[in-house]
């Protein structure tokens, strides 16, 4: 399958098909090069929350609005606490949790706006960037899912809320899956293997989890997130999934496995430009 993924600059990859399909939608990922910060955040950290200079993280993401063109006045942030609260948002929180973590909307991790001109954005370093569109009323939504994410079906939980809330067509959505943290390189124990088990009422598809030698699992966060995704309703054919492994990237990305926790966050973003 052809990568959905594509690397512009050293800062920021985009949603390709996405973008070339939709005029004036932004939509996109950064990886860890081309900022100012140093140390183990060396140099695009742009996560608020993680112990490093927030000079330099603001410097960061104003590198980054003028690479998109899109102002850090317009961008909305959340204080994300990996759960599945979803909200909508507005003109009106354009600006919340930009330059300063605790003014970002409290206890969210997914958020969705059908209002041009506001940039949603959230932070990563393994966890699970979904990305959702329904192109004929412009609805975009983010959400981060890591394990508890994932168990907590926020993307279920979003698609419920466009379908019931906003009386979107579910065969008119679709979603992207972006870079994050592969079966490849992460193995989980008996705690969070019941719990997967357990979102997927015991009927687990085939591949989300394998055992391994020492006792443990490899866990495809991505795979269950499409799994939710398309028991919500979403066609398949509607979900793109990237390639991308945070973790088999040191080059590229930030990895909190990888890394020990000692390291910065990555975006996601989507927005329209009028």
């Amino acid at each position: 399958m052809k990568e959905c993924f594509i690397q512009s600059t050293e800062s920021t990859f985009k949603i390709q098909p996405w973008e070339d399909s939709y005029k004036h939608l932004v939509a996109g990922f950064t990886t860890k090069n081309g900022g100012v910060s140093q140390g183990c955040f060396s140099s695009f950290n742009v996560g608020l929350h993680v112990n490093d200079s927030d000079n330099h993280v603001v410097k960061n993401r104003e590198l980054l609005a003028k690479e998109i063109n899109y102002p850090i006045t317009k961008w909305v942030c959340s204080e994300q606490v990996h759960g599945n609260n979803v909200v909508k948002v507005t003109k009106d929180d354009r600006g919340k949790g930009v330059t300063d973590y605790n003014s970002g909307i409290p206890g969210t991790d997914g958020f969705y706006t059908n209002e041009e001109n506001v940039l949603l954005t959230s932070c990563y370093a393994d966890c699970v960037p979904l990305y959702f569109l329904e192109p004929t009323k412009k609805y975009i939504g983010l959400a981060h899912a890591g394990w508890k994410g994932t168990v907590g079906n926020i993307g279920g939980i979003l698609i419920n809320k466009w379908l019931t809330e906003e009386n979107m067509n579910v065969e008119n959505i679709q979603v992207v899956i972006g870079p994050s943290i592969g079966n490849c390189c992460y193995e989980v124990d008996d705690f969070v293997m019941n719990k997967v088990q357990d979102a997927f009422s015991n009927n687990l598809p085939p591949f989300i989890l394998t055992d391994l030698p020492n006792g443990k699992y490899s866990l495809d966060l991505k795979e269950a997130n499409k799994q939710l995704l398309i028991q919500a309703g979403i066609p398949k054919e509607n979900i793109l999934v990237t390639s991308y492994c945070t973790s088999c990237n040191p080059n590229t990305f930030f990895s909190h496995r990888r890394d020990e926790g000692k390291t910065g966050r990555m975006m996601s973003f989507i927005g329209w430009r009028i």
